[in-house]
């Protein structure tokens, strides 16, 4: 790395740090004793965030949404499953469009940025099903477990491949840009809708 062109990974951890940090502590799977009601929370949530961001980015063939860059994995067709799932306790909650970053720019390193932060989601992911699987059984957490599919590999592929489309100090700031307001999105929404459900005693205590 060099002041002239600083690492795009390095500058993208910098400018999120404090978001992701409000998100960790923030999200309905952040509870002390998180249940399936917890997680379809988290799913709505989720959903609501992602759908018009994967709606938006399906305009586009450059950048992130280039195919032989990086092969499309959307994200809604396992949140779909999991909250369809039988083993989902009731209904996903109703939630209204957030007043967050609209996320529409042309610009591809920007979508860079928000490709960043989709894509890591799917690290934290992982990490939240090693630690809830056994709690959360019998539901399958197709989501967290990103259908049994390891997120390592896609994850280097995504790294390469962003350092060498994102190189000029102009367009890291540009996907700096596009990450923060990923992360921005989701925070008004997450603020909007807490979504943090009022869990029946049997269900704590279970």
């Amino acid at each position: 790395m060099t002041m002239e062109s600083p690492d795009i990974l390095a500058a993208l951890r910098e400018a999120t740090a404090s978001r992701h940090a409000v998100l960790d502590q923030a999200m309905p799977l952040a509870a002390h004793e998180p249940t399936l009601h917890h997680y379809r929370a988290h799913l709505a949530l989720l959903r609501h965030w992602i759908a018009p961001i994967e709606q938006r980015q399906a305009h586009y063939h450059d950048g992130p949404q280039d195919a032989a860059l990086l092969p499309p994995a959307p994200h809604l067709p396992l949140l779909d499953a999991d909250l369809a799932d039988p083993a989902l306790p009731g209904p996903a909650p109703a939630i209204a469009a957030p007043a967050g970053p609209a996320l529409a720019h042309d610009d591809a390193a920007y979508r860079w940025g928000v490709a960043y932060v989709l894509e890591g989601s799917r690290l934290g992911g992982m990490v939240l099903y090693r630690c809830l699987a056994q709690r959360l059984a019998p539901h399958p957490l197709r989501y967290l477990h990103n259908d049994g599919t390891a997120p390592g590999p896609r994850w280097q592929h995504f790294l390469r491949v962003l350092r060498e489309q994102v190189r000029t100090p102009a367009a890291i700031a540009t996907a700096c840009a596009g990450a923060r307001d990923a992360f921005d999105s989701l925070i008004a929404l997450q603020s909007q809708h807490p979504l943090t459900p009022e869990v029946p005693a049997r269900q704590v205590a279970a």
